[in-house]
C-alpha cells in the first residue's frame, strides 16, 4: 500500500473518532475480493475491518465500476441488522468522502469462511440450511416494500457490477445465445420485488457461533431475489467440477439450501421463483467461465469446456426448473 493512501486510510479513521492523537496502529491487507480494498487495522483498542470501494476492479478484463456502491452496502447492513443483528458484521464508522467504512474485524479463527471449508468436504447440510433460511428471510422482511424500494434503487449501480459483466458480456461471447441470455437479462432488470444483495457467494459468508454473517452487500439492489439465491447455489454447482470427489456433498448441500429458502417464500408464486431460479444458473454457470469475473478455481481447460457445455445445454431448456437442472448436471457430474 502506498504511503498516501496509508495516510489517507489514518485520517478516515481519525475523522471517524477510532484514532486516538499519537496511535500509530499497523495495517494489513485482508486477501480476497476484487472490487475493495479491505484492510485490517490493529488499533489499540483493538483490530477493526476497513474497506474502501475500488473504482477499477481486480480482474484481467476493463471492469470500472461507481464507488458510491459504498453507500449500498452500508445501508443494505443496517437494514439486515434491523431484522437480526446476528446476520451481519457491526459498523463503527463511515466516512462517506472517501467512500470508505470501517467495521468489526470478525476473526477467522472464530468466524472461518464458507468458501475454505467447501474446498476441504466440510460442507455440512445444517449450515446450508441456516444459509438458505438467512437468506429468504431478508428477502420477506423487504419483499413489495416501498420504503426498501425507494432507498435500494440502485438499478444502474446493479447493472454495472452484475448484469452487464456477468450476462451481457457472457452473451457476447455466445452469439448464438445471445437473446436467450439478453431475455434473462432484460427480466433481472425490470424486476422490483425485494432487496438483493448481489453477491451472495460462499466467500462472502463466514460461518459463525450463531449462524451465517453475509459480507461485501456492493451490488444491493430493490430487484430480483431470485438472483441472489441463483449466485450462491451456482457456486455449490461449480465445486462438483472443482472438487467431483465431494458431489454428493455438495449437492446435498444445494438441496438443502433451496428447501429452507422455498420453505419461506411467500411473498410470490414459487414456481415462477423457482423458474427464474433455474434460468438464471445456467447463465452464471456460464458467466462464471466466460464472463468478466470467472471463477479462479476451474482452470483446467477441459473443465471449463465441461460446464461451458452444460450451461448452453441448459440454455436451450424450454421449461427449465431447479429440479430438471439438478437431475441434468447430476448426470453430467458422472462423467467427470
Amino acid at each position: 500500500m502506498s504511503a498516501d493512501r496509508h495516510r489517507k486510510i489514518l485520517r478516515a479513521l481519525r475523522d471517524g473518532g477510532l484514532l486516538k492523537p499519537g496511535e500509530h496502529p499497523a495495517i494489513h491487507p485482508v486477501t480476497g475480493g476484487v472490487s475493495s480494498l479491505v484492510l485490517r487495522v490493529d488499533l489499540a483498542s483493538g483490530p477493526v475491518c476497513v474497506k474502501q470501494a475500488l473504482s477499477r476492479l481486480k480482474v484481467a478484463a476493463e471492469w470500472m465500476a461507481p464507488v458510491e456502491r459504498s453507500f449500498s452496502e452500508t445501508a443494505w447492513i443496517r437494514t439486515v441488522a434491523a431484522l437480526d443483528a446476528r446476520l451481519v458484521p457491526r459498523i463503527l464508522a463511515e466516512v462517506p468522502a472517501s467512500h470508505l467504512f470501517v467495521m468489526d474485524y470478525l476473526d477467522p479463527a472464530i468466524f472461518p469462511c464458507w468458501k475454505p471449508l467447501l474446498a476441504g468436504n466440510a460442507v455440512g447440510t445444517d449450515f446450508a440450511i441456516a444459509v438458505g433460511d438467512a437468506l429468504a428471510r431478508i428477502h420477506a422482511h423487504t419483499a413489495h416494500s416501498p420504503a426498501a424500494k425507494r432507498e435500494f434503487a440502485h438499478s444502474k449501480l446493479f447493472h454495472a457490477l452484475r448484469v452487464d459483466p456477468y450476462l451481457l458480456h457472457t452473451a457476447a461471447q455466445h452469439p448464438d445465445k445471445a437473446a436467450a441470455i439478453c431475455a434473462i437479462a432484460d427480466e433481472l432488470g425490470r424486476a422490483r420485488i425485494a432487496l438483493m444483495h448481489g453477491d451472495v457467494s460462499p466467500k462472502n459468508i463466514l460461518k459463525g457461533p450463531n449462524g451465517p454473517i453475509f459480507l461485501d452487500a456492493e451490488c444491493a439492489n430493490y430487484g430480483d431475489p431470485a438472483f441472489d439465491l441463483a449466485f450462491c447455489l451456482n457456486h455449490l454447482i461449480l465445486k462438483t467440477v472443482w472438487h467431483p470427489e465431494f458431489v454428493v456433498s455438495y449437492m446435498a448441500a444445494f438441496q438443502a439450501l433451496r428447501d429452507a429458502y422455498f420453505v419461506r417464500v411467500d411473498w410470490e408464486d414459487r414456481v415462477h421463483l423457482d423458474r427464474r431460479v433455474a434460468r438464471l444458473l445456467a447463465v452464471l454457470l456460464l458467466a462464471r467461465i466466460d464472463g468478466k469475473s470467472p471463477v479462479e478455481y476451474i482452470v483446467d481447460e477441459k473443465k471449463k469446456s465441461f460446464v461451458r457445455d452444460g450451461a448452453r445445454a441448459l440454455l436451450d431448456e424450454t421449461d427449465l426448473d431447479i429440479s430438471r437442472l439438478v437431475s441434468y448436471w447430476g448426470r453430467r457430474t458422472a462423467l467427470l
